[in-house]
């Protein structure tokens, strides 16, 4: 009896440390630190494979914490996203940790990792305006994805391609970020732009402007998800949270372009996707930016991985967009007159 006691003693103590050994995904992505990261996996395999969108293969992330904590583990990954699935050199992926060989990491479920397209240094100056797009849109609103840079090691594990290291960034799940705002995620039918929550809309569509994107539709559900309340249960009205920027005139990548459509030459062409709003309204979210702008610059001028250059082509283009902003004139022609009407 008393051997059965200690046996399922010692079980209970190291399932406790297992847990008690969990990485907890809210910190996780409070962390500022850079997260230094070797992931190994079958490059070759993964190139070949890259456009099957329900392909999995095995991949092992490794990882040393400041605290000289450290972890190697086996995840699941494939390759996600439309266009730069096809383009880039190393495409946009999914990390599955929720499985059994991933204890420490299991609580961060499934997350999108976003790679530098190509290996050299422009595009990983587009990655890391793309990750401060995030950090922006967490100065405005709770209800946005959180981001976790990384520096990340590719590694092959057939040793047949030579390892490289770029910055990349761990995107919060849709599940995650809806938990912290006492939501859940929308899986209901399509929903047209008006029939989300109307100043959280008002502040997405004023945001993607901002930032030169109008590469987004909520009816279309492309870069766009939709949570809603847990207690409202009755009209549940949707707030919009927007991801992928890396079409937008901030980032300015050399492989944006604008939807011919649109009527705009290049993606450094603000355009408001929004629809019509009073100016009440208008001016009620653009205070938020107002209020924000010393922390976005901040943000952008601190960055210490972003070249000078990236810095000054950064603050330059929000430059126009808080002229626009804070000129009662331009403010009904470009948000008011200009507005879309379907």
């Amino acid at each position: 009896m008393k051997r059965i006691f200690c046996v399922l003693l010692l079980i209970a103590c190291n399932i406790f440390l297992r847990a008690q050994a969990r990485i907890d995904s809210i910190q996780f992505f409070m962390d500022e630190t850079p997260f230094n990261v070797t992931l190994a996996t079958d490059i070759t395999k993964l190139l070949n494979t890259k456009m099957k969108a329900d392909y999995f293969q095995k991949a092992t992330f490794s990882y040393k914490l400041p605290d000289s904590s450290s972890a190697n583990e086996e995840i699941n990954i494939n390759a996600r996203g439309q266009f730069r699935r096809s383009y880039c050199y190393i495409p946009p992926l999914r990390l599955n940790f929720h499985n059994t060989t991933s204890p420490t990491l299991y609580s961060l479920n499934s997350l999108k990792l976003v790679c530098a397209c190509r290996t050299n240094a422009e595009y990983e100056q587009y990655l890391l305006k793309e990750f401060l797009i995030y950090k922006m849109y967490n100065l405005l609103t709770e209800k946005s994805f959180r981001v976790r840079l990384l520096r990340l090691t590719m590694q092959d594990s057939r040793g047949k391609k030579k390892p490289f290291t770029q910055y990349a960034f761990l995107v919060e799940s849709v599940n995650a970020m809806a938990k912290r705002n006492n939501c859940k995620e929308w899986k209901g039918p399509n929903i047209a732009t008006e029939g989300t929550e109307r100043q959280q809309m008002t502040l997405v569509a004023l945001f993607e402007y901002m930032i030169g994107n109008t590469d987004w539709s909520v009816p279309g559900n492309h870069n766009i998800r939709l949570i809603y309340s847990k207690g409202d249960s009755v009209t549940k009205r949707p707030y919009a949270v927007p991801y992928d920027f890396d079409y937008s005139g901030l980032v300015n990548t050399d492989y944006a372009i604008p939807t011919p459509e649109l009527g705009i030459d290049n993606v450094r062409q603000r355009l408001y996707r929004g629809f019509p709003r009073t100016m009440e309204e208008l001016q009620n979210v653009l205070k938020i930016f107002n209020e924000q702008k010393e922390k976005i610059y901040s943000l952008i001028q601190n960055f210490e991985p972003l070249s000078s250059q990236s810095k000054k082509d950064m603050i330059g283009y929000l430059d126009d967009f808080y002229k626009t902003i804070n000129n009662s004139r331009l403010v009904q022609y470009e948000f008011i007159d200009k507005a879309r009407s379907e």
